[in-house]
C-alpha cells in the first residue's frame, strides 16, 4: 500500500485541512528531522506531512537535516513524496505564481551531505541518477492539475543553490547559460537521497518572484510570501487529486 508524504515548503509550513490523527518524533542514525512528521488524513487517505524548515520555518535552508528527514518518512512507511517547493523564475515561461512539475536538476550546493552512504560506502552504491524526478509520480502530479482544472508547467531544470541569501544577477546569468528555468535552495540533496532510499519522489514548484536581474524591482519577501499565498490552494488542490489517485 502506498503512502504519500508531503514535505512542505516555504508558504507550507502547516497544512490546513490535515486531520492530524498522530505526531511522530522519529530519531534517526543521522539527528533529528526538521519537526515530528504529522500523520493524518486528507480526503479520507492516510498521508504524511512534514515541514522542510520546521514548524515555525526556522531552518535555514543550508541547515536543514535532509537525511533525517528522508530517512524518517522512509521509517515511517511512506513510499512517495511530494516536495513542495518555492522558486524563482529564470526564463519566461515561469512568471510568478506559475506552477510547475521539474524534469532536470543542476547542483551548485555545497557543504551539505549527499549521500546516506558516506559512512559506509560500496562500490555499489552509484544510483543512476539521469532522471532525477520518479517519473510515475510526476505523470501523477501532471494528471492530477488537470483533474484540478489548473495549468502546471511540464518539465523543468531546477537549479539548487546554496542559500539563504537570494542570488545576484550575475548568478542567475549563469544559471540560465547552464540551461536552468527555476532556481531554489532546497531541492538537493532532497531528491538524491530520496533516490538512495529507493522512494519516488517528485517537486511541485510555485514560482513565488522572478529571480534576481530578471525585473529592475528590488525583491522583497513580502511581495514573495504574498504571491506564495495568492497560489497555495492551488497547490492544495493538486495534491488532493494526487492522493486519489494513488
Amino acid at each position: 500500500m502506498r503512502l504519500l508524504g508531503i514535505i512542505g515548503g516555504s508558504g507550507l509550513a502547516q497544512y490546513p485541512g490535515l486531520e492530524i490523527t498522530e505526531q511522530k518524533q522519529v530519531e534517526t542514525p543521522y539527528g533529528e528531522p526538521s519537526a515530528a512528521i504529522k500523520m493524518g488524513t486528507l480526503n479520507g487517505k492516510k498521508v504524511a506531512f512534514l515541514p522542510r524548515h520546521g514548524d515555525r520555518h526556522s531552518i535555514p535552508p543550508h541547515r536543514i537535516n535532509y537525511r533525517a528527514n528522508i530517512h524518517a518518512l522512509k521509517v515511517i512507511g511512506v513510499t512517495d513524496i511530494l516536495a513542495v517547493a518555492a522558486v524563482g523564475g529564470i526564463t519566461d515561461k515561469y512568471a510568478p505564481g506559475v506552477l510547475s512539475v521539474p524534469d532536470q536538476i543542476i547542483d551548485y550546493t555545497h557543504s551539505r551531505e549527499q549521500s546516506f552512504f558516506s559512512e559506509r560506502f560500496r562500490a555499489d552504491n552509484h544510483i543512476d541518477f539521469t532522471w532525477p524526478y520518479d517519473a510515475e509520480l510526476r505523470q501523477t502530479l501532471l494528471s492530477a492539475a488537470t483533474d484540478a482544472g489548473l495549468s502546471v508547467n511540464d518539465g523543468a531544470t531546477y537549479a539548487a543553490v546554496q542559500g539563504p541569501r537570494l542570488e545576484t544577477a550575475a548568478e542567475i546569468r549563469r544559471l540560465e547559460r547552464d540551461g536552468c528555468d527555476l532556481v531554489g535552495m532546497t531541492g538537493m540533496p532532497e531528491a538524491c537521497l530520496a533516490r538512495e532510499a529507493e522512494l519516488r519522489y517528485a517537486t511541485l514548484a510555485i514560482v513565488a518572484n522572478w529571480a534576481a536581474g530578471k525585473t529592475e524591482n528590488v525583491l522583497t519577501m513580502t511581495e514573495i510570501q504574498q504571491t506564495l499565498a495568492n497560489g497555495i490552494d492551488d497547490v492544495k488542490s493538486i495534491i488532493a487529486h494526487v492522493i486519489e489517485r494513488l
